[in-house]
C-alpha cells in the first residue's frame, strides 16, 4: 500500500486519499500504514459527521437566544453525527447577542429534533 492510501477499518477495502468514507459500509476511512498525521480541528469535526445526515436542503430545527446556546446545541448534534449551522438575524448587530436559527440538512432533521428533545421539569 502506498503512502496516502486509506483503508476501511471494517471491511479492509482501500481507497485513495481523496475519499472520506467506505462506499461499501459507510465507515470513516483511516490511514493504512504508520501513524495518522495530526488532524486539524476542522477535520476532526468533519469525521464525526454521518453521511446519511448530510443530505438535502437546510431546515430549521431550533431557534436559540444567543451564540453560546447555539454553539452548545450544535456541539450536541455533532456528537450524534448531525452537521449543523447557525444563521443569525440581520437585525442583530452584536456578534454574540440575538436569536439564531439552528439549521441541519433535511436528512438529519428528524434525528436532530430527537437529539434536542428533553423533558422539562414540572414548575
Amino acid at each position: 500500500m502506498a503512502d496516502g492510501t486509506l483503508i476501511c477499518p471494517s471491511c479492509a477495502r482501500t481507497y485513495p486519499a481523496s475519499e472520506r468514507f467506505c462506499e461499501a459500509c459507510g465507515m470513516p476511512l483511516v490511514h493504512s500504514g504508520g501513524e495518522e498525521p495530526p488532524a486539524s480541528e476542522r477535520r476532526r469535526r468533519a469525521r464525526k459527521i454521518k453521511p446519511q445526515y448530510a443530505e438535502g436542503a437546510l431546515v430549521r430545527v431550533a431557534t436559540v437566544q444567543n451564540l453560546a446556546q447555539g454553539e452548545f446545541l450544535a456541539g450536541l448534534l455533532l456528537e450524534e453525527g448531525i452537521p449543523s449551522i447557525l444563521r443569525g438575524s440581520i437585525a442583530s448587530h452584536a456578534p454574540v447577542a440575538g436569536t439564531r436559527e439552528l439549521l441541519v440538512p433535511e436528512s438529519g432533521a428528524e434525528a436532530a429534533r430527537e437529539a434536542l428533545a428533553w423533558e422539562r421539569p414540572d414548575s
